[in-house]
C-alpha cells in the first residue's frame, strides 16, 4: 500500500465513510476496466454509502420500536378469521393514515391476529422511514406510575408522544385503576392530531368504560379524540393458537 492509499483510508475512516473505505479499491478497478467517468465513479460510491446509511437507519428504527417479534402481512393467515376486511387492512398498509395523523383500532377476541397485524403495520412504517414504538396498555400504566414516583413523568410522556406511530397493545385485557385510566387518556390526548395511535383490544367500544375504571366521562372524551380520525378493523373468529387442538 503506497502513501496515497494509506492517507486516503485514514481520511475515509475519519469522515466515517465505511462504504467508501471498503469498496473504493474495487470500484477504482472496475472504473478503470470500464472507462467510467469521474462522475460515474463518485456516483457509485455515494449511492452505496447512502444505501448503507438507509439500511442502518431502518435497523435502528426497528430496534427502537421494541417489537415482541417481527411479523409481516405476508405471514398472516387470512383463511383463519371468520370475519376480516382484507381489503381494508391492505389499504392501511399503504400507511396513508400516518400522514393524516389518523388512528387505527383493531377489535377482536383473543388470538384472532390483532397483534400480528399491529406489528406488521408498524414494521412497514419503520421500513418507510417512520419512527414507532410498540408497547402494551399495562406497560404504559406501569411505566408512568414508576416515572411519577421518580419525577420522570414528563420525560416518559415525551417518549410516548414523540413517535410517528404508537401501538398500544392489549387494551382491556387487564383492569386499570384511576391512575391508569388518567395516564392512558393523557397519552392519547397529547397524541391527538400530532401522531398516529394504533390500539388492539378485545372489547367493543360500548364496554370501554369498564376498561377505564368505569369513568364514562373520561372514556367518552378519549373515544372522541381517538375516533375523530380513525379506522376500525373488526376481526371475528377463534384463537389461532388453538388451531392444532381443534384440527386434531
Amino acid at each position: 500500500m503506497n502513501m496515497t492509499e494509506t492517507l486516503l483510508k485514514k481520511h475515509l475512516a475519519r469522515l466515517q465513510l465505511p462504504y467508501f473505505l471498503e469498496h473504493q479499491a474495487a470500484l477504482m478497478d472496475q472504473a478503470a476496466r470500464e472507462a467510467w467517468s469521474h462522475g460515474r465513479f463518485l456516483e457509485q460510491l455515494v449511492a452505496g454509502e447512502v444505501a448503507r446509511r438507509d439500511e442502518a437507519l431502518i435497523v435502528r428504527r426497528v430496534k427502537a420500536a421494541r417489537f415482541p417479534g417481527v411479523k409481516t402481512l405476508d405471514q398472516f393467515d387470512w383463511s383463519w378469521p371468520k370475519k376480516i376486511n382484507r381489503t381494508q387492512v391492505q389499504h392501511l398498509c399503504r400507511l396513508n393514515f400516518l400522514h393524516e395523523h389518523g388512528n387505527v383500532i383493531l377489535l377482536g377476541g383473543v388470538g384472532v391476529g390483532k397483534t400480528h397485524l399491529a406489528i406488521a403495520l408498524t414494521h412497514a412504517a419503520c421500513l418507510q422511514g417512520h419512527t414507532a414504538l410498540f408497547t402494551s396498555a399495562v406497560d404504559i400504566v406501569n411505566t408512568l406510575a414508576a416515572a411519577q414516583a421518580t419525577g420522570g413523568v414528563k420525560r416518559e410522556m415525551v417518549r410516548l408522544v414523540k413517535p410517528v406511530l404508537l401501538v398500544i397493545d392489549e387494551l382491556g385485557y387487564l383492569p386499570i385503576d384511576k391512575f391508569g385510566a388518567d395516564a392512558l387518556f393523557q397519552v392519547i390526548s397529547q397524541r391527538y392530531e400530532r401522531g398516529s395511535t394504533l390500539i388492539t383490544s378485545n372489547r367493543a367500544f360500548k364496554h370501554w368504560p369498564e376498561i377505564f375504571n368505569n369513568d364514562s366521562t373520561l372514556t367518552s372524551a378519549l373515544l372522541d379524540r381517538l375516533l375523530h380520525h380513525a379506522e376500525t378493523v373488526v376481526i371475528e373468529g377463534s384463537s389461532y393458537r388453538m388451531r392444532e387442538p381443534i384440527e386434531s
